[in-house]
């Protein structure tokens, strides 16, 4: 395959729109050999599963039994089959090789929890997929191996680290790139993580549903844009944040857009204030959910609204507010105050981008209550 560069220049783009006034947006170069692989998609429809004993708040442990009740409904609900495993088949066949992309970003207090994660493994296996073929993966070491996602998956599953230090760029593929300048950085590529174009076939997203200081939230966009990516947190810097822009052109590259074929939201657990991290056990709280779909910006909308009723029924400013401390001396634990210049449009401008619908009057949510 002939490998090409495309320029995508983000102020030609519709999501114009969103950006603030004098605020320049930046150019990303792309440089990608891949295109676009059809696979089953169900744009603007999520399932929602609530179940009120799916974890206990005092230990954090979740109920296996429950979990996999919420799983086969929520993805029997998304596909209309009545067999979970017709409902997997939508997604995986037995010859792929699946990554399972966790997030660990704030491990060991708040991450996509081991029994979800092993649930989705135990679905993979009952469907033919070989446990070799499957790949557990994240960024750096140090957060993955504090979850210990080895005790509850069976022999055999892989569980990487791409980045054992940081700034190792070995796993990496050098040919696969977003490329901007946002702050006269030295080094001003983003690439892509090699297992995603050289050997995965398929990807399961499974993130969690939190707070985020600078792009407002996290959630399925954000685990796959700056979870597949080298040099990402250069985009949030002196109060300023690039992250409306930046993280739904990382998660537009090919071949990761196509090869991400189904998101599931871990909202057992959540953060409503200085995520990614759990910085104060009294910003932790339990919506005991999961979100399933195959559009990223149809549930992480569905998402934002989770957090932002929590903050306002916590007292806090509301994630849309745009006022930051001139200082990095911020109080972190005050949930009146931000570091940064919050850009929770980056779910609207994702879908600008065509990468799943975020007007709340065009997505279908339908609701399970275990």
């Amino acid at each position: 395959m002939d490998r090409r560069a495309f320029l995508f220049s983000s102020a030609a783009a519709p999501a114009a729109a969103f950006s603030r006034a004098g605020d320049g947006i930046p150019k990303y170069n792309i440089v990608t050999a891949y295109k676009h692989e059809p696979h089953y998609e169900l744009p603007g429809q999520v399932v929602r599963v609530h179940a009120a004993n799916s974890i206990n708040e005092t230990t954090g442990e979740a109920d296996s039994a429950v979990v996999r009740e919420m799983m086969n409904r929520g993805l029997t609900s998304l596909t209309g089959d009545k067999d979970p495993r017709d409902a997997w088949r939508r997604f995986i066949q037995p010859s792929d090789v699946v990554g399972i992309k966790v997030n660990a970003s704030g491990a060991p207090k708040i991450m996509s929890h081991p029994v979800v994660v092993a649930e989705i493994v135990r679905n993979l296996l009952d469907v033919g997929v070989k446990p070799t073929s499957i790949t557990l993966y994240e960024r750096f070491p140090d957060q993955l191996t504090s979850i210990h996602y080895d005790r509850y998956l069976p022999a055999r599953v892989n569980i990487h680290a791409v980045e054992p230090y940081r700034n190792r760029l070995t796993e990496y593929d050098l040919k696969t790139y977003v490329e901007t300048d946002f702050f006269g950085e030295e080094e001003t590529r983003s690439y892509m993580i090699r297992m995603v174009t050289e050997r995965f076939t398929k990807i399961i997203n499974v993130p969690n549903m939190k707070d985020h200081g600078a792009s407002g939230v996290t959630g399925c966009l954000k685990n796959m844009a700056y979870g597949d990516f080298s040099n990402v947190a250069r985009s949030h810097a002196y109060n300023k944040t690039h992250t409306k822009t930046f993280i739904g052109t990382l998660a537009s590259v090919e071949p990761l857009r196509s090869r991400v074929v189904l998101h599931v939201m871990d909202g057992l657990k959540s953060i409503w204030h200085g995520g990614p991290f759990q910085r104060d056990p009294r910003f932790a709280f339990f919506p005991k959910q999961m979100m399933f779909g195959t559009d990223p910006v149809a549930v992480d909308r569905i998402m934002r609204d989770v957090i932002e009723a929590k903050r306002k029924a916590e007292g806090a400013v509301s994630v849309f507010n745009r006022d930051v401390e001139i200082t990095k001396n911020v109080r972190p634990l005050d949930p009146n105050k931000n570091i940064y210049v919050r850009e929770p449009l980056h779910i609207e401008y994702a879908g600008s981008l065509g990468l799943g619908i975020a007007d709340i009057e065009k997505i279908h949510l339908e609701e399970i209550t275990l």
